[in-house]
């Protein structure tokens, strides 16, 4: 009888035991929430959550040139780095950039939000500072870090100066190759998006580099700006002036636009210099026969520096609250050096372009520049 006693107090003892259990609360996460980390929120368990990041940008996919560079960038850090990415295209309309900025920053889920060109800059420097406990980051621009507390963004810049030095030595020594499509005035061109600092800070060392191949660097470069970055048929337009005027090389400084470009030099047999990818491996894919105008791009790398900045912010050493440009020294700029420059090029353009790409390193040829 004792025995039995006995028993039924040790179940009664567990059954008391496993409904405090039941009825305990959830133990509340500490003040603050969980634990931030370099790479993201703690996960349960002591897992890192992945970095979540949004790229906004102010126009759309598929120019083959500037943004599809960015997307390249962040698309990169997501297949080797476990990136979290999506990307918004808020469209070609400029009203619409900062409503679709504000959005995305109140209501999407993200540790960085991305934007580029000097059309967000003044857009940013007012809505960083709201968003203390998120990051920023800026490209092709630098916020104004006097003019506001953005603390929280990194902007990168890029020496556009030094990678046209060389697109401008380069089409300046092509113009006197005896080669199909060259005609005897070595006379070459450029065509901008906008007359703006940017894209000026282009010119100025494409001017210098075909100065250096001994052109003059006004009479021998052709400069006209075709107003807008999605207008392909201006772009074309333009170039088809330029050619009859005797230019025989034409660079792309006009995002979408540039596209009219590449059109004209397939149809009259000149050729063109690309802008910020590699377009001639892009178009490519679609149009083999117009690739093989295009000598050469002039790359501003910007899904290197995106890919390099989300790395630096996952180990913890992205420079948050300052701007940094990146050039030929960093990789931030070069030419393509792809089959078409290879075919194309005589072994002595290649060899001089070689030799001014180090000298630029050493310091020796110092590219002008519009940023002073």
């Amino acid at each position: 009888m004792i025995a039995r006693r006995s028993f039924w107090a040790v179940w009664l003892w567990v059954a008391v035991l496993i409904l405090a259990a039941c009825a305990a609360p959830a133990q509340a996460p500490a003040s603050g929430g969980e634990e931030a980390t370099a790479g993201g929120a703690q996960e349960a368990g002591g897992e890192e959550a992945p970095l979540k990041v949004v790229l906004l940008i102010n126009g759309v996919l598929g120019d083959q040139s500037f943004f599809d560079s960015a997307a390249r960038g962040v698309n990169k850090a997501r297949d080797e780095l476990g990136v979290q990415v999506k990307i918004i295209e808020a469209g070609i309309d400029p009203a619409r950039w900062e409503p679709a900025l504000e959005d995305a920053a109140a209501n999407e889920d993200y540790d960085i939000l991305i934007v580029g060109t000097f059309q967000m800059a003044e857009y940013l420097q007012n809505l960083a500072p709201r968003y203390p406990d998120k990051k920023f980051i800026i490209f092709d621009v630098a916020v104004d870090y006097q003019a506001c507390d953005c603390g929280n963004v990194y902007s990168v810049l890029y020496k556009q100066n030094e990678g046209s030095y060389l697109a401008g030595l380069y089409a300046g020594l092509m113009t006197q190759v005896e080669m199909e499509g060259m005609n005897p005035e070595t006379l070459i061109g450029a065509i901008g998006g906008q007359d703006i600092p940017v894209i000026n800070d282009f010119i100025v060392g494409y001017r210098q580099g075909a100065g250096d191949a001994g052109l003059d660097p006004d009479t021998g470069v052709i400069v006209q700006y075709a107003g807008g970055w999605n207008d392909p048929a201006k772009g074309k337009e333009i170039t088809l002036a330029m050619y009859q005027q005797g230019a025989d090389i034409v660079f792309n400084i006009a995002g979408g636009t540039g596209i009219g470009i590449f059109q004209a030099a397939q149809e009259v047999g000149r050729y063109a210099i690309g802008v910020d990818s590699d377009q001639a491996l892009i178009i490519e894919q679609t149009n083999p026969d117009m690739a093989r105008y295009i000598l050469t791009s002039m790359m501003k790398n910007v899904d290197n520096s995106l890919f390099r900045a989300l790395k630096l912010h996952l180990e913890g050493t992205l420079p948050y609250g300052q701007a940094e440009a990146l050039g030929v020294a960093e990789g931030g700029v070069g030419l393509a050096r792809n089959k078409y420059y290879e075919e194309m090029t005589p072994d002595e353009v290649k060899a001089r372009i070689d030799q001014a790409e180090q000298e630029i390193l050493e310091g020796k040829i110092v590219v002008d520049t519009v940023f002073k």
